[in-house]
């Protein structure tokens, strides 16, 4: 059995629902999913699990010391797969305490409780354990148009209370390695997207707000770059790391798909043209520039190089199959996509995009 943290978030399910659905790469294993179900959490993303014995689900708090203590005593997994955070800029922006404490006293406490039961293992069940700890590109900064794509060795500049937060949990997962033995993995992954994803985040909010006929907000010129990867690629690379990484390594994890946030509102409004027109015409006449964010870093992109010589995993979708992919996935599913838009999340879009101005 693995322990996943965050299992019925965005990320997370996605990896559980691809690792229960192998055949080949895990031999059915059984997973025990801990998550406190946040406003992000959606445990209908999970309904084909639910009686299935594969996948024990327990609504918990990773700071909960002892919770956790008990669910390692209990199940006793191999590994455990640390998704659980706070990932939102803007969130971050408007209320970083939250950020602080999940991504940062989160990921502490599940260190300190690894560790000693990482120590209760016998020698051959030592080697094997594994921490893998999911972790962000933001981390590095923000690059030039002509800079190098982030590779593994570039110093951290985090520039916002998410990224900052992202960037000292990766600091403990190192160290625990360091001083305590604990054989840890981080990934540090660029922007995803696919099915499933929470319609806060760029994509899913264009799709939402396109279909509704409401304003398409992109900050400032919207020509900030970012790289974007396909979420089943994403779990896919996670677990080659997961069975095949080196402890203490970390892997960054891109797409090769560098786009900017004006190019990517463009391409879903144009499959929103061919798949599902609009009589007020194309969707693209809902684009409407809004002041930019504080600290918006301009340019995200990653060298996943290293996953692909070391490990051989490279992104099997390209941005068109998959950007297609998703916007035909939130078409066929409106009802989930009802169900997770709930008051608090309707006020939070209200919070964030009702008080930015037009952009002239």
């Amino acid at each position: 059995m693995i322990l996943v943290t965050g299992g019925a978030g965005f990320i997370g399910a996605n990896f559980i629902l691809d690792w229960l659905a192998g055949e080949d790469s895990n031999d059915g294993e059984a997973i025990l999913n801990l998550d406190l179900l946040t406003y992000a959490g959606n445990l209908e993303t999970l309904a084909s699990l639910r009686n299935d014995p594969r996948h024990v689900f327990v609504q918990g708090d990773i700071c909960d010391r002892a919770l956790v203590d008990r669910l390692l005593a209990s199940y006793r997994p191999r590994a455990i797969v640390h998704f659980a955070a706070e990932s939102h800029v803007d969130r971050s922006i408007h209320g970083p305490g939250d950020f602080v404490r999940t991504n940062v006293e989160g990921t502490f406490t599940l260190l300190e409780a690894a560790r000693a039961h990482h120590a209760s293992l016998d020698a051959a069940e030592q080697a094997a354990f594994r921490f893998l700890h999911i972790s962000t590109d933001e981390v590095y900064g923000s690059l030039g148009a002509d800079d190098p794509a982030f590779a593994e060795t570039k110093a951290y500049e985090p520039n916002s209370p998410y990224s900052a937060s992202k960037a000292a949990s990766d600091h403990l997962v190192r160290a625990w390695h360091h001083t305590y033995g604990l054989p840890v993995l981080t990934t540090n992954c660029s922007n995803n997207y696919g099915p499933r994803q929470f319609p806060e985040k760029l994509i899913p909010l264009m799709i939402v707000n396109a279909l509704a006929g409401k304003p398409l907000p992109v900050y400032g010129d919207g020509l900030n770059v970012r790289d974007w990867l396909y979420v089943t690629d994403h779990c896919a690379a996670i677990r080659e790391v997961l069975a095949r990484g080196t402890p203490s390594e970390n892997y960054n994890i891109g797409g090769w798909n560098e786009k900017t946030n004006i190019d990517i509102v463009r391409s879903v409004c144009a499959l929103l043209d061919e798949l599902r027109p609009s009589a007020d015409g194309s969707h693209a006449r809902l684009i409407t520039h809004v002041s930019d964010r504080p600290g918006h870093d301009r340019r995200y992109a990653i060298d996943a190089r290293k996953i692909e010589r070391e490990l051989g995993w490279r992104p099997a979708e390209t941005f068109d199959s998959g950007i297609r992919k998703t916007v035909q996935w939130y078409l066929d599913n409106p009802q989930w996509v009802t169900d997770v838009q709930s008051g608090a999340y309707r006020d939070w879009v209200a919070a964030n995009y009702g008080t930015r101005r037009q952009a002239a």
